[in-house]
């Protein structure tokens, strides 16, 4: 150290840190460097870090808690507010509205759609876009509707996810599995006649098959319930010429519906 400083009196030591300040000195330097790398090598490791515990361990189970939400449903006014309130779905942050379902819950039939698309997000409701217009056209032909008050002539609409994927991607096979303990209750609650499987996801997540094209139009069971595998309106949008086989498929729906009165 300059032997200068030493005798420094207080009145001279802050008049000289006042000048080095208005220099624009903002922290104090040594006399030796000083090796900044051995000094975070050798620094503690935050206590949060040193106690932490891995993440499968620390944090619950989505899907238990699914279900755990699910089972104590006793309404479906009550699955709804419950899975509204599930936040382990990532889909949900990016969603504006949570889509649960349309339609009379008294229906015979219930309809299980992929996930809300744009419109559906900004409506809050599912299928209320292109797709889901030519859906009730479909379903008008077979003198069934949503809006319809008797049973026997209404419809039940939902999705497997009440979030939209971003871009309107598929969802993935974990959001799925968070989401089935809410469908499954779902059916149950609502107890239809008939389900109608509604593209490739609700394929997925009840038959725990892909491959719409060869699933559509045999009879299967899903949730304890006949069901029907049927192209999404999306791809008959698409492909026209498909809707010569939907209408296959719908009027067995319609046939299995007459054996059922």
């Amino acid at each position: 150290m300059d032997s200068g400083l030493q005798h420094m009196d207080f009145h001279a030591a802050k008049a000289l840190l006042e000048w080095q300040m208005e220099l624009g000195a903002d922290e104090p330097i040594g006399e030796v460097p000083v090796n900044r790398y051995e000094v975070a090598a050798e620094a503690p490791k935050p206590v949060a870090e040193a106690v932490a515990q891995p993440l499968d361990e620390a944090s619950p189970d989505p899907v238990e808690a699914a279900k755990a939400a699910a089972e104590g449903a006793p309404s479906l006014e009550a699955l709804a507010a419950a899975q509204s309130a599930y936040d382990f779905c990532e889909l949900k942050k990016g969603a504006r509205n949570f889509v649960f379902a349309d339609g009379n819950p008294q229906a015979r039939v219930m309809i299980i759609g992929e996930a809300p698309g744009r419109d559906e997000d900004l409506e809050g409701r599912p299928f209320v876009g292109r797709a889901g217009q030519l859906l009730d056209r479909m379903f008008a032909a077979i003198g069934l509707a949503r809006t319809a008050h008797h049973a026997d002539e209404a419809l039940y609409i939902t999705n497997v996810m009440p979030w939209r994927p971003p871009s309107n991607r598929d969802p993935e096979p974990a959001e799925i599995a968070m989401m089935l303990p809410f469908l499954k209750r779902h059916v149950d609650l609502m107890d239809p006649k008939v389900i109608v499987l509604m593209g490739n996801t609700p394929c997925a997540a009840a038959l725990g098959k892909r491959g719409i094209l060869r699933l559509r139009g045999n009879w299967t069971e899903a949730f304890g319930h006949p069901a029907m595998p049927m192209t999404h309106p999306a791809y008959l949008l698409r492909n026209p010429a498909a809707k010569r086989e939907a209408w296959a498929d719908l009027l067995e729906i319609k046939a299995r519906l007459k054996d059922q009165a």
